[in-house]
């Protein structure tokens, strides 16, 4: 699902909203998760998971072409744990497909 899907569905879960209105709820909350984890905070949504980020350090990476070592800036990276509620509800629900069929 896209986010334009989620307006969509959104919107027709509720006419008594506007689907620009809904756009821009679901922007402002993309917005703000994202301003919370650029700031260092973690975001916990219950029932649904915590975002939060996770720092790597600086190491010496290797160019899979040449073999040559290059070295490979530390970054901070977006990690999401899903809530004990959505692993509940994925798992009662039919979950994955077994493996095989």
């Amino acid at each position: 699902m896209i986010k334009s899907e989620l307006v969509q569905r959104i919107a027709e879960h509720n006419p008594h909203l506007y689907q620009r209105d809904v756009e821009n709820i679901v922007n402002a909350i993309l917005d703000e998760i994202v301003a919370a984890l650029a700031r260092g905070d973690r975001v916990e949504l219950r029932g649904f998971g915590a975002f939060s980020v996770k720092h790597r350090p600086a190491r010496a990476g290797r160019n899979p072409r040449t073999g040559a070592h290059v070295p490979v800036d530390q970054k901070s990276v977006p990690f999401f744990k899903t809530g004990k509620e959505m692993r509940e509800r994925l798992n009662r629900e039919g979950g994955a497909p077994e493996a095989g069929a």
